[in-house]
């Protein structure tokens, strides 16, 4: 018998969610979850994992749980075939981490690229939190628990995604087969992987203040897509412009379609033609920028739209996060149940511990 297809994703409830969230990993689970191709699909707004490095700051992870997942109602999640659950609800997560840790060294951690480069953007150095620092061992357990056999994430997950994969074989080949290695879904289109933020940096965030969020009003989508970075070089419209670094692009890369230009822009049939002009030279940075608005405002409108219906039903989404977060943690505590029995720890569950004393002592 085949085994079950299983996705297992989620996000940080630090902020809303921005259009890097969107099309890095949220646009994608919405077409996986359409497409029948999965048995199941679980998707975790990770507070436990946000209070790593905000644990001075509960407020802000509590304010954010709802802000999270009318997001993801909004961008069309659908908990008939989703479920969206709080991983602070499933505290068997905990315990699986706490065996796994046992399974990973400290080196191992610290070599940890993503982890090394979350640890110099927050300017931990040495006074980082154990929590934060042990975070590749608990999203192992988040991924193994539902024994996902897929992982859509952003590129920048990829290390993480190897530990887990590192971990689920040691495991294996200590205790015996009991858990799945998961296989990572990166977004098919490279501007996807990783969305710079609108005044060019590498990485969009609230404290940068470079964000488009998911639930932005049009008027403000306007401003900040006519503020964004292009070519420093491209001073006059005859000047030939450069597409690299040219955020611009980036984000008409990772949002326009052909039927975008049908609609907003009919002098070119698609991307590579207006590349082509502007690399040429002739065509001024407004004119793309005004294009580029018009895609994001499509795209974003009615996300937004139906996030104003369910902030009128906030009982609704709080009981779909409730019945979530159960169906979660039946299935972790399955999965727990077969780990501890493996690890011979299962001593109350079954008659075999007082068995083997009974011959021991007998």
């Amino acid at each position: 018998m085949s085994k079950e297809k299983i996705i297992l994703t989620g996000d940080r409830p630090t902020g809303k969610l921005h259009v890097g969230h969107y099309v890095g990993s949220l646009r994608r689970r919405v077409e996986l979850q359409n497409s029948g191709e999965f048995d199941k699909i679980y998707i975790m707004i990770a507070d436990a994992q946000a209070l790593t490095d905000n644990a001075d700051n509960p407020a802000k992870v509590r304010n954010n749980i709802m802000e999270v997942a009318l997001d993801y109602l909004s961008a069309g999640l659908d908990p008939e075939k989703s479920n969206l659950f709080i991983q602070s609800q499933v505290n068997e997560l905990t315990e699986m981490s706490f065996y796994y840790m046992n399974l990973v060294t400290v080196s191992r951690l610290q070599r940890n690229p993503t982890v090394k480069s979350e640890i110099q953007m927050r300017n931990f150095e040495a006074s980082i939190p154990v929590g934060f620092f042990t975070y590749p061992i608990s999203q192992a357990a988040d991924i193994t628990a539902f024994k996902a056999t897929t992982v859509p994430v952003g590129e920048d997950q990829m290390p993480m995604i190897e530990q887990t994969r590192e971990i689920v074989r040691k495991f294996n080949s200590v205790y015996g087969e009991v858990l799945v290695e998961p296989d990572i879904l990166l977004p098919g289109n490279d501007a996807c992987k990783r969305l710079p933020g609108i005044d060019g940096k590498a990485k969009m965030s609230k404290s940068l203040g470079n964000c488009i969020y998911l639930s932005e009003e049009p008027d403000e989508i306007k401003k900040k897509v006519m503020s964004m970075y292009t070519d420093p070089d491209h001073i006059l419209i005859t000047d030939p412009g450069k597409l690299e670094g040219n955020t611009v692009f980036t984000y008409l890369d990772a949002f326009a379609k052909d039927e975008h230009f049908a609609e907003f822009l009919p002098d070119y049939k698609n991307l590579d033609e207006l590349k082509e002009h502007y690399t040429r030279g002739g065509l001024g940075d407004v004119k793309v920028k005004k294009f580029l608005n018009n895609v994001l405002q499509s795209e974003l409108a009615p996300i937004r739209e139906r996030r104003k219906e369910f902030e009128k039903n906030i009982d609704y989404v709080y009981e779909v996060l409730k019945k979530g977060s159960e169906v979660a943690k039946n299935t972790a505590a399955n999965t727990l149940s077969e780990i501890k029995s493996a690890m011979k720890i299962d001593y109350f569950d079954n008659d075999d511990f007082i068995n083997e004393q009974r011959e021991k002592f007998n």
